[in-house]
């Protein structure tokens, strides 16, 4: 089957700044894709190259076999798009909004049903300016939708929402998927990319550091497991000299490497042997949040040290 979206070299100047520094990637139909990146990396920038807003300086793009530049109004008849902060006529509804959109795409789509999907049929007709950030978001993905899109770009759909509005959205983009539809998805929430996504790439500095499913990037990246109680920073001294494995100690918690099942045993023996007070214990393994961080610092490091040098 034919990618949803294949990009490769991807390239986008401004001068000498490269805002993307040919970069490469595949998203296969029927998935959720996460582009992540921290403000700047050029992941708003690659998303309008592939919605055809914005154009390349060089590299090869395609979007359901289209050129997004150059076959940009046959490309918006199949695509779905919700911008960062979405916000739309002050006066108008939400169902004269889906209807307004119905008439530029030539659709038929019923309002109501689409405003159920996104759990927004009790505001059909309050003003625009009236509903809240998280309806506001709610009726921008409804109008992604109003087309019957094949593939739908999500810029921070979630941003500033509540936890019910946030999940509320979780529930369509796994509906959306379910369906056989392509998601692209842009968000500062890690763990929501790690929840939802099939694959995940990571770009900083317009050039992709890692990707692959979010459990390969975990497994590649991340660092081992660790076991964590509530203790005094005294624990970790003791830990670190009775049993020779780096202990650290953070708000009142005591973290220590484990490497084996075993390991488990014996740190919580050496702990409980210790007379030092502690309570509770639990173990945790690093998260799609804490290898981005990793990532993105060390590569901000390593351009430091190298400035410092030149």
């Amino acid at each position: 089957m034919a990618a949803a979206v294949e990009v490769h070299d991807l390239q986008k100047r401004y001068g000498t700044l490269a805002a993307v520094d040919g970069i490469d990637f595949t998203v296969s139909p029927g998935t959720v894709f996460a582009f992540l990146g921290p403000n700047g990396a050029g992941k708003t920038t690659t998303t309008e190259i592939l919605e055809g807003l914005r154009n390349r300086t060089a590299g090869t793009v395609s979007v359901l076999g289209l050129d997004p530049w150059s076959q940009g109004v046959a490309l918006h008849r199949r695509i779905g798009v919700i911008p960062q902060d979405f916000r739309f006529f002050e006066k108008i509804t939400p169902k004269e909004a889906i209807e307004y959109y119905r008439t530029l795409f030539h659709t038929v789509r019923d309002p109501h049903a689409l405003l159920e999907r996104v759990e927004l049929a009790d505001k059909a007709n309050a003003r625009f300016e009236s509903l809240s950030g998280g309806q506001k978001q709610k009726l921008g993905l409804a109008l992604s939708l109003v087309n019957d899109p094949e593939i739908c770009f999500l810029d921070e759909p979630t941003t500033g929402l509540d936890p019910h509005a946030r999940r509320s959205i979780w529930a369509v983009i796994r509906a959306l998927r379910k369906e056989g539809r392509t998601v692209f998805l842009t968000t500062h929430y890690l763990e929501e990319a790690e929840l939802l996504a099939d694959r995940v790439a990571i770009i900083h500095h317009g050039r992709i550091i890692a990707s692959g499913t979010p459990n390969e990037i975990i497994e590649k990246y991340g660092g081992p497991e660790r076991l964590r109680v509530e203790a005094p920073p005294s624990l970790a001294s003791y830990l670190t000299t009775k049993l020779g494995i780096p202990a650290s100690a953070e708000d009142g918690r005591v973290e220590i490497e484990l490497h084996s099942k075993e390991d488990a045993l014996k740190v919580l023996s050496t702990i409980d042997a210790s007379g030092i007070p502690w309570h509770g214990f639990e173990t945790r393994h690093d998260t799609l949040e804490d290898v981005f961080v990793r990532l993105v610092g060390q590569m901000d490091e390593g351009a430091l040290r190298s400035e410092g040098s030149a």
